[in-house]
């Protein structure tokens, strides 16, 4: 038995997918952006004067580039989960017994697990 609305369920789902595939694009541009970093300063232990600040300025854009990669993709995230507590905010209003039960039911069963554990 299902109380959550198909229309409901379908946008639960998809802030889901959204936010698992920032995720996920986060962790790629982090990752990058390390290997990227270790592969100059591999490159540069050597380097002096006018290619030492080629480098620094590679690193630079590198930096930036990563900033505006992992900015936009927890914009994204910051969005869903304002999107998932609208939507779980409005379900609560919707069906309040059903969660005031539930939580109940929750808070006995931990108390009698917690209870017998001693």
């Amino acid at each position: 038995m299902s109380f959550l609305s198909s229309t409901t369920k379908a946008q639960l789902n998809n802030s889901k997918h959204q936010v698992q595939e920032s995720s996920a694009d986060v962790l790629k541009e982090f990752k990058s952006f390390l290997s990227d970093v270790e592969d100059l300063v591999q490159s540069t232990s050597s380097l002096t004067g006018d290619d030492l600040a080629k480098a620094k300025t590679q690193l630079k854009q590198r930096i930036n580039t990563a900033k505006e990669t992992i900015g936009e993709a927890s914009g994204n995230i910051l969005q869903q989960a304002r999107r998932t507590a609208n939507i779980t905010n409005h379900y609560v209003h919707e069906q309040p017994w059903t969660v005031i039960g539930t939580g109940a039911a929750v808070s006995f069963l931990l108390g009698f697990l917690l209870a017998r554990r001693d």
